[in-house]
């Protein structure tokens, strides 16, 4: 049949709009990631140091390289990981894509936590460091509580309206961190430890000093709280240019840089302090201890109100990028579908995730809260912490392993050496050690730490009856597999 319609004078053609999808802009370079990275990681020695110290004492330093070694293999996963899979969303998105649906989410919501717990634990350890200038912030733990509530109510206001830091502001405050670390430790070397070796082995070894075997376990996966920068990384893999190159390049420079200046400080704490001094005057601010413990007036006065200063706006930041991740995290669990979409949903004024923003920002002033009256909520924040992250970190060890048996054929532009070949297929070894060791300290975890073990379990099945439900309303199924990447 012949179509008879015909274009007329004054007729318009109407041609349909393209719908884009929404992308992150890929600006960030090598210097930007590993900022930001460091940002949550060098910031976190100005508290990990005296939260292991409260369960490790005197085997501090034993404990931070042991973790050291388990955040190599973590660092090397996900190098793998987000050079394959250069999404923002981290081990959430290795599991979507190694496993399902509900893996990815599973993982996403334990990220979370430890996402809630690195903005109250930054903002907690604030007050501390600046009690160099008004004592009630470190010796009220009313008034240093409130301070820390009002420092997560300020940043949620921010953020909400808009308010962004920038790269540029990252990569000065790492600089400026990374050079009063090192100053720090050289001098604590050559005024502390070099003249009197011996005090070293005293305050690691006299009578007391050396935990039990529970108490180094535990140690252990409380000093996976000084290594929170892997998934900040991850997340801005989206962001980056040339991700698949540039991701893993700011992993490993980061991995040199906390190893050593992570030893060096460690080192020279219990050179310049017993374990129990450092377990309870200096618990909360364990770096101001140590320039308070030179011997050199002089370099004690120069570096006391420079450490204070220096902590308070590096913490300051961190508790920032806290809730900077966890609004790009939700994001990118609303976009793939994982939670409901009112946790993405963008402000129509400042075009900020405000929701997610204000939601995870009141869950961290509820973690904030037994502060005012319970004397263990330094440690219990730390278990918690470890609770979460140490879950996340599971399952990007075993996404890769199993990107590795069921899509061996997808590129991978960084790829881990030394592999066990199985069935045809490679495994990393470091991924298999990784996993192996992640999930035997979080049973452990679960099992000796009540605070922990409840908290965490009930955060995590709030998670998944949220999930079960939003699934069956958009009639997706709970097990989704998605396409290749």
């Amino acid at each position: 049949m012949r179509n008879n319609w015909q274009l007329k004078p004054g007729d318009k053609i109407f041609r349909p709009r393209r719908i884009k999808r929404f992308r992150l802009r890929r600006v960030l370079g090598v210097p930007a990631v590993f900022s930001a990275g460091y940002g949550n990681v060098g910031s976190s020695i100005y508290y990990a140091l005296g939260i292991v110290a409260l369960v490790a004492m005197g085997a501090t330093p034993v404990v931070l390289g042991i973790a050291g070694i388990l955040f190599i293999f973590t660092a090397l996963t996900y190098a793998e990981g987000t050079a394959m899979l250069p999404e923002a969303g981290g081990s959430s998105t290795f599991a979507r894509h190694g496993f399902n649906d509900l893996a990815g989410f599973t993982a996403g919501w334990a990220l979370m936590l430890s996402y809630i717990v690195t903005i109250s634990i930054s903002a907690y350890t604030i007050p501390p460091y600046l009690g160099y200038f008004w004592e009630p912030f470190k010796q009220s733990p009313i008034i240093g509580t409130a301070a820390s509530m009002g420092i997560v109510l300020f940043l949620m206001t921010i953020n909400v309206i808009g308010i962004k830091e920038t790269s540029i502001i990252n990569i000065g405050a790492a600089i400026i961190d990374i050079t009063t670390q090192v100053s720090l430790v050289v001098i604590g070397v050559f005024l502390i430890l070099i003249p009197n070796p011996a005090i070293l082995v005293q305050h690691m070894f006299a009578p007391g000093n050396w935990p039990s075997a529970t108490n180094l376990i535990l140690g252990i996966a409380l000093a996976s709280i000084a290594y929170t920068g892997i998934e900040t990384m991850s997340q801005m893999a989206e962001e980056t240019k040339q991700p698949e190159k540039r991701v893993p390049r700011a992993l490993i420079m980061m991995i040199a840089t906390v190893l050593v200046i992570f030893a060096g400080i460690s080192l020279v704490s219990l050179s310049a302090m017993t374990p129990q001094e450092l377990a309870s005057e200096w618990s909360r601010d364990p770096v101001a201890g140590i320039a308070a413990s030179l011997p050199i007036e002089l370099i004690r006065n120069v570096l006391k109100p420079l450490i204070a200063i220096l902590a308070g706006t590096i913490l300051l930041i961190a508790t920032n990028a806290g809730l900077i991740g966890i609004s790009r995290l939700a994001f990118s669990l609303g976009v793939h579908k994982l939670a409901p979409p009112a946790l993405s949903r963008v402000h129509p004024k400042f075009k900020t995730p405000y929701i997610s923003i204000i939601l995870f920002s009141i869950v961290a002033l509820l973690v904030l809260t037994p502060g005012f009256f319970a004397a263990n909520v330094f440690r219990n924040m730390g278990t918690l912490y470890a609770f979460g992250s140490l879950l996340a970190f599971m399952f990007a060890h075993a996404s890769i392993l199993s990107l590795r048996a069921k899509k061996p054929e997808l590129p991978r532009p960084f790829k881990l050496g030394w592999n066990l070949r199985f069935k045809g297929r490679e495994l990393p070894i470091s991924a298999i050690l990784g996993l192996v060791t992640t999930a035997t300290i979080w049973i452990i975890i679960l099992i000796t730490q009540p605070y922990s073990r409840w908290v965490g379990i009930i955060w995590m099945a709030v998670g998944l009856i949220i999930y079960y439900f939003y699934r069956r309303k958009e009639n997706l199924p709970l097990t989704h597999i998605p396409k290749k990447p």
